[in-house]
């Protein structure tokens, strides 16, 4: 038992996990569907929905037209990687979003709409850098995400947003 134990914590831990756009995953499953290849419309893999249908309030104008002043740099990126994983308040982004940024994270269950999946391209693209800004500075209404305003700086918010901006690419 133990033994097995073992090779599961290596294969989990220690094997590097291998990124596969969800058109790779259909590919890959072809041989295992029926041969009139007939596919779902919207198909949930392990990487969350994928286009996310939603009524996400725009923000207003000067936000949109924003682009994130802070250069990728990898500073700024491990930055926003340290504040989705495990320290933004109230909660870490992970939390719901997936430590993936698929939006199946442990709180994911049960909400809706369902978090974001960062990612799915067809989402991430339609999405401008101040629109993201936005929505985690101010929040979404109808949805359980939480304006980050008073427990984020600007700073930090432009950083989680290079970071997430990762996920999709």
């Amino acid at each position: 038992m133990k033994f097995l134990l073992l090779i599961f914590v290596v294969s989990v831990f220690v094997f590097p996990v291998a990124r596969v756009s969800a058109g790779q995953q259909l590919g890959s499953l072809t041989r295992h569907l029926s041969p009139k290849n007939e596919y779902p419309a919207n198909l949930i893999v392990v990487s969350g929905i994928c286009p996310q249908p939603r009524k996400t309030e725009k923000a207003p104008s000067r936000y949109t037209l924003k682009q994130n002043p802070l250069f990728a740099t990898t500073k700024n990126i491990e930055r926003g990687k340290s504040l989705y994983q495990m320290e933004a308040k109230p909660t870490a982004c992970k939390m719901c979003h997936g430590i993936r940024g698929n939006g199946n994270g442990r709180l994911a269950r049960g909400l809706e709409p369902a978090p974001r999946n960062f990612t799915c391209e067809d989402t991430m693209k339609s999405l401008s850098d101040g629109q993201l800004f936005w929505v985690i500075k101010n929040g979404s209404k109808g949805t359980a995400m939480p304006a980050h305003k008073f427990t984020l700086s600007d700073k930090d918010i432009w950083q989680i947003i290079h970071y997430l901006k990762r996920f999709a690419g």
